[in-house]
């Protein structure tokens, strides 16, 4: 079958998938800079991340009953759409001064919106771009060009605010409307899958059958906890700023880290992913993402703090990778939308609401003890999961894992 690039829709996904990363963290980098700017408060850049988080309980399950009756293809435009109007809006703030606090948590609402309708289209829409047997390739592949752009995003992004903040979202602004146009060229998804009523039975369709697979409610808690916890991205500017004196550019690589680890653990993984003891390795990940946030917390010389975080990046691809291969392996096409909103609103937990925890705690405990005791619940986490969910401890091959059977929708 070759490289899963070789396949045009699938080659046209990942574009879109690239220039929309490269909008959305060329932009973090801005938005968090701004906001902490503005009051000096810890919990304004807690407050951004739950106004990313609040739309995606309210619509993903509806969204997700969506791209399961209707053209994927078009949802996923809408919300890419979106994106841009955000990109757009944000531009006219800067223009403006950026001296309140509210634009940015009104335009992080609306980020919220874009990804919690097009979320669940285009990530069940991907198993259908390539032939089932490159598939776990297939997300090797958009993993490392989803990477090499959040390398590279980041520290576009402090560079062009450096120079001049406006740049940074009129470059996004574009990189959304390249997106955009890459997903209207798609072939696939131009059709409704049609699957089930729209009425409240169908709509939880998907969360029926998360909740009665364990493997499938296993993996994707367990991340929604981990980084719950562990999280320290949101803190970033303040450790930039107050811990490491290494200002916006500086900002940039910080947040570029992580990255540079995912994307080392997705090459090494697209040539020799996980065999054998999958479930196993998942949590021992874990553990190990909240063994690198301890020590980023302790860190006071910039150089260790990149190590911390890029080591945190890889081990935290490796678990992406494996709960992405285990969604479409274990989910039936016709509940793949609603199921996949069901996991978008677990990992947006994890991040944005768990950026929401990050600031609050810092705010009543400081960053770095906020940090320590994120990174020590994770492991703590990780070790309750192994009794939580057996199942899952005991998954071996994830070719041996099949769909499950299809709950009524």
């Amino acid at each position: 079958m070759g490289s899963p690039l070789r396949h045009r829709d699938f080659a046209l996904y990942v574009a879109a998938t690239v220039a929309t990363a490269f909008a959305i963290e060329m932009s973090f980098v801005a938005i968090g800079w701004q906001v902490y700017a503005i009051h000096g408060d810890p919990l304004d850049l807690g407050l951004v991340g739950l106004a990313m988080f609040v739309p995606l309980p309210l619509l993903a399950l509806p969204a997700g009953h969506f791209a399961d009756r209707h053209p994927r293809r078009t949802v996923l435009a809408l919300a890419t759409g979106l994106d841009a109007l955000v990109a757009v809006g944000l531009l006219v703030v800067t223009r403006n001064g950026a001296d309140a606090t509210w634009p940015f948590f009104a335009l992080a609402f609306m980020t919220g919106v874009a990804s919690a309708v097009g979320a669940p289209a285009g990530r069940a829409m991907t198993p259908s771009l390539v032939p089932q047997e490159i598939l776990v390739k297939a997300f090797a592949q958009r993993s490392v060009a989803f990477q090499l752009s959040v390398i590279v995003g980041p520290a576009l992004g402090g560079l062009l605010f450096a120079i001049q903040p406006e740049l940074v979202y009129a470059a996004s602004s574009a990189f959304s409307l390249l997106a955009l146009a890459a997903i209207l060229a798609l072939r696939a998804g131009r059709e409704g899958a049609g699957a089930g009523t729209p009425d409240l039975a169908s709509v939880l369709g998907g969360v029926r059958l998360v909740r009665r697979t364990s493997v499938l409610l296993g993996a994707i808690s367990l991340d929604l906890f981990a980084v719950l916890f562990g999280g320290a991205v949101a803190l970033l500017p303040i450790f930039a700023k107050d811990v490491l004196d290494v200002g916006p550019a500086g900002l940039g690589v910080l947040r570029a880290a992580p990255a540079v680890g995912a994307l080392a653990a997705a090459l090494v993984m697209s040539r020799r992913p996980v065999r054998r003891r999958a479930g196993r390795t998942l949590l021992t990940v874990v553990a190990l993402y909240g063994a690198t946030m301890i020590v980023f917390g302790l860190s006071q010389t910039m150089w260790l703090s990149l190590l911390a975080l890029a080591a945190g990046g890889s081990v935290d691809m490796v678990s992406v990778v494996l709960r992405q291969t285990i969604l479409p392996l274990v989910t039936p096409d016709e509940l793949r939308g609603r199921v996949t909103a069901i996991e978008m609103v677990f990992i947006s937990a994890s991040n944005e609401l768990g950026a929401f925890e990050s600031g609050v705690a810092a705010a009543l405990i400081g960053a770095v003890p906020a940090v320590l005791v994120g990174g020590v619940l994770t492991i703590g986490v990780a070790l309750a999961w192994r009794r939580l969910f057996p199942g899952l401890l005991e998954v071996d091959r994830l070719d041996e894992l099949r769909p499950v059977e299809a709950v009524a929708s």
